[in-house]
């Protein structure tokens, strides 16, 4: 896993933005994950809506705890708006890791949305859904 700390949130490109989440989440540090988070964001998962720091974090390490060693990937990401202060895109995702020992994958659909303030791009939502059958 690679430790380096993510500090460099100033990006003139929202698709860096992204990236770097990635990057953060795979840290299972939830400081570097913050880091690149809106005060205000909001979080859809299939099981829970946190709508707080304070809970998106608890949901974070709650995960981080249950799948050891997990490795987050984004791949066909489809940015449907890409504008001065906003972003939007759609992407897969794909995780790994062990549970109890045991290696285990799943993917499903994400939706991110970005605003820019002060010169950083931040994650002001982020909606995670399994793939419909």
């Amino acid at each position: 896993m690679n430790d380096t700390v993510i500090k460099d949130t100033y990006s003139h490109r929202a698709e860096e933005a992204l990236d770097r989440y990635i990057k953060a989440t795979n840290t299972h540090r939830f400081s570097e994950v913050e880091n690149l988070l809106h005060p205000e964001a909001v979080y859809y998962f299939s099981d829970r809506t946190c709508s707080s720091i304070e809970e998106i974090q608890t949901y974070f390490e709650h995960a981080w705890s249950v799948v050891k060693d997990e490795v987050y990937r984004a791949s066909d990401v489809n940015w449907l708006h890409l504008g001065e202060q906003q972003a939007l895109c759609v992407y897969r995702f794909t995780y790994e890791g062990y549970v109890d020992g045991a290696f285990v994958t799943g993917h499903g659909r994400a939706t991110n949305a970005f605003v820019k303030e002060d010169g950083r791009w931040l994650l002001i939502h982020e909606h995670l859904s399994g793939v419909p059958k």
